[in-house]
């Protein structure tokens, strides 16, 4: 039996370990839930900062983990982000119907 030399990349004491999450991993997904529950205008940061933390995530090439917590905080911050927008359109809408109905009077 021959010894053969570890594969390339190995690591002492982390062999087989998952990788370490992305440092804003849980900052994105509390930011996405967040905007979903109480405050809308967090979407667009979530949106934001999920988005450039999946970017690195995707380029660490297996180095950084946390990809499926950080999608969900960038998910939840799109979901509110068209929420809030929807809801912004639908408050001008109120508004011009209010003054186009005040001034027939």
């Amino acid at each position: 039996m021959s010894y053969q030399p570890p594969p390339p990349g190995y690591q002492p004491g982390y062999y087989g370990a998952p990788p370490p999450d992305h440092p804003q991993t849980t900052t994105v997904l509390i930011l996405g839930i967040l905007s979903l529950v109480l405050c809308q205008f967090l979407g667009p940061v979530a949106w934001v900062m999920g988005r450039r933390a999946r970017d690195e995530i995707d380029a660490s090439q297996g180095t950084i983990g946390g990809r499926g917590l950080v999608n969900a905080g960038y998910i939840c911050g799109i979901v509110a982000t068209c929420l809030l927008v929807l809801g912004l359109l639908f408050l001008v809408f109120g508004i011009v119907v209010g003054v186009v109905g005040s001034s027939s009077n």
